[in-house]
């Protein structure tokens, strides 16, 4: 159902803007919504975005084609935050981390593109942004407070941006642009490579003459949350110190000129304006949202508001022929085309379509209630490591609990077809299993519960922790506030039946108007606990069973289970390995053995 008209194309400039790809280039593929919101693939973006230009161009206005960021992932880094596919985590051990896959984004006509803190997890990545995609975009790359460490001409260590630090140029229509791609405090980043904190950034020499003098609007582009006075605050204090920073700075020597901001990195749909001559836009996550923000820019020294508009679309085919008006018979390109044949065949060499088995139904992470028949969680911990484990393992035969963290899980499993593709994409963290033998089975069932209750009893640790995780590229938390937030606001309105709606985002932000380009009924959300178990095995309270758990917990299930019980002070000499097999190969396993 679409109820708004076509993009408002306004006078002088609107800019498409793309956040936190990781790698989502084929589109998402599964039949179940909301996915089909988003199944526009790469080529089709690029066919749309050639479109669009010719659009502006007849209309004589600019159009800007904006990237911020996060176009990597790196599924063989135990450190990273895992969010991508197959077409940048499925590259054989020795490659570098979304090589293949940047070079489809070279072929699209970007304006400014900035980096992310994906990029930095692997300083082989970094190293290939810097010699092998920067260079493509005649410094239209910009990494305005992040360096890497290279070896110059004579020899000698030297720290120089991944990219530039700043651009300066003019649109098609002559309009003067500034530009800054900056990333917010990011503290994960490897050896070699420097993230510079934006209050120190905005100190710097450099950075006072790039804003000098004024153009005829600034563009602020990077992963960096947008500042907003409302649901943030209330819940992640820590994302007050980015973007104002600069637009403070900005605004101190220019307090009139237009002022655009893309954001990202928080994985949500979002909109601010912190004065009536500027705008902040985020563009969500995945290629899940198209980005859209236009200006009605007016001449220097005007002191009215702005006329802005935003909009997020959908990325899929029946959004781009909306909004181009074009249909099946004329809308792909041959550009849009090529990429997209470019991508099956690295697909193909990824040997992403391999098939593990095929899935009876969809299992969701915060769509069912956990444990459910249909969560994602109870199908990981409750039957497909339970199954893995077991392979070869001649301690199968002793009972067990087996305990994980619920953040395992970074994507739904949908019906149908279960690939390599969707075995990276949902469970891509390649833990070890270890265990404790000979744990009275009273004390083993205390370690699960004790667990989720520290978790949400130590509220002071926790918000550290969340404060840190953040710092290090996190971002779970806010985005599962936010569907938690959506849900909420419609909670009783029947999600569908009533308007004839399918499930998808329904975003409230803090600009004016309707954001959000095909009205949704709102994704059902539900909470999950920390930590997650197996079944409790049904056995006396004094037999003796293995406690199984991830690697990644180790330390805090030591700590529990010394709080339980006095008998003994578990340490690391205890823990053994309990299997070869890894996290990330248990769904596939079960795949293999339960859904054939």
């Amino acid at each position: 159902m679409r109820s708004l008209s076509g993009l408002p194309l306004l006078a002088f400039l609107s800019v498409l803007s793309v956040a936190n790809a990781h790698g989502w280039l084929l589109g998402h593929q599964k039949s179940s919504f909301p996915e089909p919101n988003y199944s526009g693939t790469f080529g089709d973006f690029a066919s749309f975005v050639s479109h669009m230009k010719e659009i502006a161009k007849k209309r004589d206005v600019d159009l800007l084609l904006v990237d911020t960021g996060d176009l990597h992932d790196d599924a063989y880094l135990s450190s990273c935050i895992y969010e991508g596919t197959g077409l940048i985590d499925g590259y054989p051990a020795g490659g570098i981390d979304a090589h293949d896959a940047n070079e489809f984004f070279k072929k699209l006509p970007y304006d400014v593109l900035a980096i992310g803190n994906h990029e930095l997890y692997t300083y082989n990545n970094t190293l290939d942004m810097y010699k092998n995609f920067a260079p493509r975009f005649n410094g239209r790359y910009l990494s305005s407070n992040v360096n890497i460490t290279v070896v110059n001409e004579h020899g000698q260590l030297q720290s120089v941006p991944v990219g530039s630090r700043f651009a300066k140029f003019k649109t098609r229509k002559g309009k003067q642009v500034t530009a800054l791609g900056v990333l917010y405090n990011f503290t994960g980043n490897d050896k070699n490579t420097t993230v510079q904190k934006v209050a120190d950034m905005v100190k710097e020499a450099w950075f006072a003459d790039a804003i000098k003098a004024e153009p005829d609007f600034f563009l602020l582009t990077g992963l960096v949350l947008i500042y907003d006075s409302g649901l943030w605050n209330r819940h992640m204090p820590i994302a007050r110190d980015n973007w104002p920073l600069v637009y403070n700075a900005i605004r101190a020597i220019h307090p009139l000129t237009p002022i655009l901001i893309l954001g990202g990195h928080t994985h949500i749909r979002n909109c601010l304006q912190m004065d009536g001559r500027s705008m902040s836009l985020e563009s969500g996550r995945y290629m899940e949202t198209i980005g859209w923000m236009s200006a009605k820019l007016d001449k220097k020294g005007s002191t009215k508001n702005i006329t802005f508009s935003r909009r997020y679309l959908d990325p899929n085919r029946v959004t781009f022929e909306y909004h181009t008006q074009r249909n099946v018979h004329n809308f792909d390109t041959s550009s849009g085309q090529s990429i997209d044949s470019g991508l099956e065949k690295l697909s193909k060499k990824f040997d992403l379509s391999f098939q593990f088995g095929t899935a009876p139904h969809d299992f969701t992470i915060s769509q069912s209630p956990y444990p459910s028949n249909n969560s994602l969680l109870s199908l990981f911990i409750e039957n497909a490591v339970p199954v893995a484990l077991a392979i070869n393992n001649t301690r199968a035969s002793i009972p067990n609990i087996m305990i994980t963290n619920s953040g395992s899980q970074r994507f739904d499993v949908y019906a149908g077809p279960f690939t390599k593709n969707d075995q990276l994409t949902a469970s891509p963290f390649a833990d070890a299993f270890l265990y404790i033998a000979d744990i009275p089975a009273s004390i083993a069932k205390q370690v699960l519960p004790t667990l989720n209750k520290a978790g949400s009893n130590q509220r002071r640790e926790l918000e550290e922790r969340e404060r840190e995780m953040y710092g290090r590229g996190h971002v779970d938390t806010v985005y599962m506030r936010w569907l938690e937030e959506m849900d909420k606001r419609n909670d009783g309105i029947d999600r569908r039946a009533a308007q004839n709606l399918t499930l998808g985002y329904v975003t409230a932000d803090s600009c004016p108007g309707v954001g959000d380009d095909t009205p949704h009924a709102p994704l059902p959300f539900f909470s999950s606990p920390p930590f997650i178990g197996s079944q409790v095995p049904n056995v006396s309270d004094d037999t003796p069973i293995d406690l199984v758990f991830v690697d990644f917990i180790q330390a805090q299930l030591l700590q529990i289970l010394n709080s339980v019980q006095t008998s003994k002070s578990y340490t690391t000499g205890d823990v053994k390995t309990y299997s070869p097999i890894l996290a990330n190969a248990a769904l596939g396993l079960y795949a293999q053995k339960v859904w054939n």
